[in-house]
Formats: C-alpha cells, structure tokens, sequence
C-alpha cells in the first residue's frame, strides 16, 4: 500500500506531541498493546513538558516485528531524522517536531489535529499574537513524507470521547503499521474505558485521512435571521436590515451584519441603529475609488467600540444556558453528570462606580470616606459558583442591569471616548483617507476590562495624540500603523515608548546653521 513503511526488520519509531487532558499517553499505550497484541516487541517513554499549552509532552514508541535469533534493542528518546510516525494532538504541535528534526521528507508520516489551542505566550501578546496556522501547514507538506490533518479535536467532541481516539484512527487509516483496522479496534475494546465514545472518534479520525475528500458545493451566506424580542423590536431589527442593504455600499455589508446582530445583543435593536448612523457618517468622507475602505473599517471597529465588556456583559454571558452547554461539552460530561463552575472576580472601585447611575458613581469616586469603606467591603478576590442558587443569582442580578446600561457612568464615559475618536479620524479622512483607516484601526488597543482596559486607553491616547505630529505628512498614516504595532507588541509599552521618541524627532525644526 503506498505510504506503508516498506521493511520492518529496524525498529518503528514513533512521536507523539501531546498536552496535559488530550490522552498522550493513552495513545501511547493503546500503540504498545496493539504491537504487543500483534506479537511484536514495543517500548514507550515520555518526557514531560509543561502543561496547559506552554510545552507538550512527548511520547516515544519504538516497535519491532521479532527477527529469528535476535533480541532488539530499542530507543529511550525520538532521534532526529529517524522517526518513522510523528503523531501532533495540535497544528503548533506539528510545528515544533518539525523544528526539533523530527520530520524528514524521505521516513515520516505526519499526522496532525488542524485545531488550534492557543499557547500563553499567544493569548498574552496585546495585540493578535496568534502564530500562523497556514505557514506551519505549508512547512509540514514540504518536509513530511506524507502530511495528514484534519480537525481531530472536533471529531473527539462530536463523538463524546477524546482526541487521542480520533488520532490512534488516523495512525490506522494512515497504513503506516502493518496493522489492520480489526486490530486497532479490538485494541480499545480491550482497554475497557469509554469503548463506544473512542471507538467513534476512531473511526471518524480513520476516515478523514484514508478516504478520498469530498467535493462541498459552495454554501449561500445565510440569511439574516430575525427572531425573538417583541414584535417592534423585530420590527426595528428589519429596518436596520434594511438600511444595510439600501444606505451602504457592498464591501461594508457583511460586516455591518455582523454588528448590528453583535449590538442587539449587548443591548437592543435602537442600539444597533445608533451604530448604523455613525457608520453612516464616516460613508459621507469615503469614496468609491478607495473601495470604501473607511466605511468597511469602521463597521468592525465602531462596533467592537459599542460592545465594549463591562461587567454587565461579563455576568451576562456567564449566566447564558449556550455557555453551560459548551462547557459540559467541553468536559465531555455525561446527561446525568453534574458540573460545577467556578467564576473568578476581583471587582476595583474603579468598576463599581462604572456600574451605577452617573451622579451616584461621581459622588462616590470624589467621596474618599465612601471610596475608602467601599474598598474595604468589596476589593477582594471572590470565587462564585454559578453552580449554586446564591452564584447564579448574584451574576443574573448584575445582568439585569442590562437595560439601565445607558443610565449608568461607564457609558457615558464609553460614548465620550467614542464621539472624540471619531471626531477625530472624520479630521482627518477628510484629507487622508488612509490616515483615518489607520487612526480606525488603533481601537484595537483598547479592550477588557478593569486593569487591561485602562492600559489599553493609555496606549490608545498616545497613539493616536501622535497625529498632531503628522498630519500633513504623506506617510502619516505608515508611522500611525508602526505606533500601533508597537503599542501591541509588548504589554509594558517600551516599544511604544521608542516609537514615539522617533516621531517626535520628526517634528523638530532643522537646527539653523550659522554663518562666519
């Protein structure tokens, strides 16, 4: 069968780059009982790595088919160039054996869950600090002998089980061990530990790497769905549907769909109209020829603007049936399993006055008395269970508030810093266009809540302060997007710092010369 290793007279060796929860280790064994079910000798080792996404452990198999007259000796750790199967529960996974050496072009087979689960280093970055899926995928069709992936996690939740099951199907339906598929599966029946879930996340993981893929007809972007609310509200929802399809140009409309379904759930369907018209305004300072590029920024941004977390949202999404699915879901728990979820909080003065109406949360910010007894009472870590009556109901409370948001300090601070901003980028995209696109884009910076929030807006301030220093000049907007790259790229602001010392010097005048 072509991809099959051709000779079994030297050891099989295979890796396995795994994290804490994805069941290396049971994989490991279930590739040690099936060799040994089969007759052959097999070794396992493991060096462990740090778990919850910083490093992966790695598990080694060395297997070998009995040779007349001669004991084997087999390999405590994975050599560079001489493994025969490299098997990543995650695409960075597969990533990282190819830079470790692990995957040549002319021995292995490379088999890879396509999810991604962010490392810490990734989710820490200020800005988007994902590393790329696509280049690691090109790589591995490069170096590999053969390069297998599909999305292994989704199959193992799909199948109630984990994604070593759908990962020890791929291993089967790959041909790499000389193994047939009765002997795999009698190989987890054999374990005795959640047969049926495995053994259908075995066969899908089986399946997505040994049949032929199937052509998918191209799907039609599904309708906007308007449902639920009362029947003016729905009635309000159609006519912000409307506007979209009639008001704005094509490049802007699915993300102005996008936003306006976003707003109606953080607050309602009048809400969402409010966003329409500041759109709106900055479509009069766009054009055609630019391809609307001012109006397609600012329907993502204004948008995230408007959505802005507080802790009303937060205990809202919290206290939502879909998020407890998901977790259990996530945890693959059982219909008759209880599952108990504990919330951390901290909550600041700072986020306790933002939740009252304006005039109580001024008083009591300028009150040091009431301030000082405030942070006595409530400044403290807190562990809520929304699995009890009393933690549901302290989170369901706080959401409620929902409909008094527009009362409260924190929006009217919100809807300050956003008339500014945007006061601000129509200044300029009146004459730059692509300068506005620039000064839009810096709402990245501003996100969170609590500590992150108020960095964010730090950041946010100097940045876009900068513009005074370069409007008018033609590369306004290139030195707008390398502040803003710096901003994002480390937490502390150093970069940032550096930046704008250099933007700085630009606007100094030349120093007059002098004359003998």
């Amino acid at each position: 069968m072509d991809g099959s290793i051709q000779t079994f007279e030297k050891p099989v060796g295979i890796a396995i780059l795994a994290m804490g929860g994805q069941g290396g280790g049971v994989l490991a064994d279930w590739i040690v009982a099936l060799a040994e079910a089969e007759g052959w000798f097999a070794q396992s080792t493991s060096v462990p790595g740090v778990a919850q996404r910083t490093g992966a452990t790695i598990y080694y198999v060395e297997i070998m088919r009995p040779q007349p007259g001669r004991q084997p000796i087999l390999s405590l750790m994975p050599v560079p160039g001489d493994v025969d199967v490299v098997i990543a529960a995650e695409m960075m996974e597969a990533g990282r054996a190819i830079q470790r050496g692990l995957v040549t072009p002319d021995k292995t087979t490379l088999i890879a869950s396509s999810h991604r689960s962010l490392a810490v280093l990734e989710k820490a970055k200020p800005g988007d600090g994902r590393a790329d899926a696509g280049t690691v995928a090109a790589t591995a069709t490069q170096v590999a002998r053969r390069f297998l992936a599909a999305d292994m996690q989704a199959m193992a939740e799909r199948s109630g089980s984990v994604i070593s099951a759908a990962l020890f199907g791929a291993l089967a339906g790959s041909a790499a061990l000389p193994f047939g598929r009765d002997a795999f599966e009698a190989t987890i029946r054999a374990a005795g530990v959640g047969v049926e879930g495995s053994l259908r996340a075995f066969a899908a993981g089986f399946a997505s790497v040994s049949a032929a893929p199937e052509a998918k007809p191209a799907q039609a972007p599904a309708p906007a769905i308007i449902s639920g609310g009362s029947e003016a509200e729905r009635a309000e929802l159609v006519r912000a549907v409307q506007r979209i399809e009639q008001d704005f140009p094509a490049p802007s409309r699915d993300m102005l769909r996008h936003g306006v379904r976003r707003l109606v759930d953080f607050q309602d369907a009048a809400y969402a109209h409010e966003y329409l018209d500041r759109v709106a305004g900055l479509l009069k300072l766009d054009s055609a020829g630019h391809g609307f590029a001012l109006t397609a920024e600012a329907a993502k941004q204004i948008a995230v603007a408007m959505s802005y977390d507080d802790v009303i949202r937060v205990a809202d999404l919290k206290t939502r049936s879909s998020r407890t699915a998901r977790v259990r879901a996530e945890v693959a728990a059982k219909p008759d399993q209880l599952v108990g979820t504990t919330e951390f909080f901290h909550p600041r003065l700072e986020e306790i006055c933002a939740t009252l109406p304006v005039a109580w949360g001024l008083a009591l910010e300028r009150s040091d008395m009431w301030s000082g007894l405030v942070r006595k009472l409530f400044e403290r870590g807190r562990r809520i269970q929304t699995g009890t009556l009393r933690g549901f109901l302290t989170l369901y409370a706080i959401s409620a508030l929902k409909p008094r948001r527009r009362t409260l300090l924190r929006h009217q601070r919100e809807q300050a810093h956003l008339a500014a901003w945007l006061a601000l980028v129509a200044q300029h995209a009146a004459t730059d266009g692509r300068l506005g696109v620039e000064l839009l884009k810096c709402r990245r910076l501003v996100k969170g809540y609590s500590d992150t929030h108020a960095r964010g807006q730090s950041k946010f301030a100097r940045v876009t302060g900068a513009v005074a220093l370069l409007a008018g000049r033609e590369d306004a907007a290139a030195w707008i997007r390398r502040l803003r790259d710096a901003a994002l790229a480390d937490e502390d602001g150093t970069m940032l710092e550096g930046a704008l010392a250099t933007v700085a010097s630009l606007s100094l005048p030349e120093p007059v010369g002098t004359t003998s």
